[in-house]
């Protein structure tokens, strides 16, 4: 299929995110870990034991040509602006909703971001690719000291360089991430303190607060010859304030990797979970949850509450705005779960646990 330049850069940004090919520097020879072989890396790229994605760059370009997008505001800003505290003791938790995959978590004396974007776009481009329709629901100036980040793979919507660098001068924090994508990280910015670990590696941010990789469903790419180069990673932090277990993209796969963190890692006081981007399911159900599952995955983990995020800010797959949301309020109606267990948060927005 021939591709006319002007359309091939609309799509080029959104394919590193979801599936084939972005822009990026890197060859096909280029490596990001080198490391011995294990159940889940060949030598040269990482995968799930037991999993083989059908979904390759023709099924990308099929979507691509065949989708039926539904519709976004141009801009939809939230009533919310926060102005976090600088630090939240004792069993307190603060969770501050930046906007879609991006969080704020204050706990322990602890200030941990969570696959921070600040940019305008989620793409290696600043002229095509996903176009945030809500601002950040923390001004970055309005910050507090921030002691980690964990960034749990490096599709752009997670894995914003750009704001990682920003964060450098003001507050230097440690960032936390799955094998590989430190060379991505350095390859941007040297500065950025990055330390890559595999799944099943816990790492002691401070005394009383630690951050153990664990296993989730999805894969990864910057570019056009890099797939499953670097690895991608789900979070459980151990805090003062209880447990949480942060699952940034993943698909469901009937449950068993949430089954599987309630038994090896729970119990959990907080999940959090995604629920945009789904559509069309043929495409994107091996890799995304919709919202129906996400309710499923958090009566899987048995987390006491679930926070929604992955909706609402960037327009990724081809559910509208508003479509993730009216479909989880039916799902947690369907199964009978209070809206307060389960919350969805506009960006700016804190709930205190």
């Amino acid at each position: 299929m021939k591709l006319n330049r002007r359309r091939f850069l609309t799509l080029a940004p959104a394919a590193g995110l979801v599936g084939g090919a972005g822009f990026y520097a890197y060859t096909e020879q280029s490596r990001y870990y080198n490391g011995p072989p294990s159940d889940h890396f060949d030598g040269a790229r990482f995968f799930e034991p037991g999993w083989s994605t059908k979904q390759g760059r023709l099924d990308f370009l099929r979507w691509q040509f065949t989708r039926d997008q539904g519709e976004w505001p141009e801009q939809v800003p939230s009533p919310f602006a926060d102005r976090p505290p600088r630090r939240v003791d004792g069993n307190n938790l603060r969770v501050s909703f930046v906007g879609h995959a991006s969080i704020l978590l204050q706990a322990g004396g602890a200030n941990l971001l969570l696959d921070p974007v600040w940019s305008e776009r989620a793409s290696p481009v600043s002229f095509a690719g996903p176009r945030r329709r809500n601002a950040p629901g923390i001004a970055f100036d309005d910050l507090p000291p921030i002691d980690a980040v964990l960034v749990s793979h490096n599709h752009y919507d997670h894995l914003d360089a750009t704001t990682l660098s920003a964060l450098v001068t003001p507050h230097r924090p440690r960032v936390i991430t799955p094998l590989g994508n430190d060379a991505i990280i350095h390859g941007h910015d040297e500065s950025i303190a990055t330390e890559a670990h595999d799944w099943g590696a816990k790492i002691w941010l401070s005394k009383q607060v630690s951050v153990t990789l664990a296993p989730m469903r999805h894969w990864s790419a910057r570019g056009l010859t890099d797939r499953n180069k670097a690895l991608w990673a789900a979070f459980v932090t151990d805090t003062p304030a209880g447990r949480i277990y942060h699952v940034a993209d993943t698909g469901y796969d009937g449950g068993r990797y949430f089954r599987e963190a309630r038994e090896q890692y729970g119990p959990f006081r907080l999940a959090i979970l995604p629920i945009g981007a789904y559509e069309p399911r043929w495409f994107m159900q091996e890799v995304h949850m919709n919202p129906e599952e996400a309710v499923q995955a958090f009566l899987d983990c048995g987390a006491d509450y679930a926070l929604a995020h992955h909706f609402d800010t960037f327009p990724m797959g081809d559910d509208g705005y508003g479509a993730a949301g009216r479909a989880h309020e039916a799902a947690l109606k369907a199964a009978n779960i209070p809206a307060e267990r389960f919350r969805r948060l506009r960006p700016g927005e804190v709930w205190d646990l």
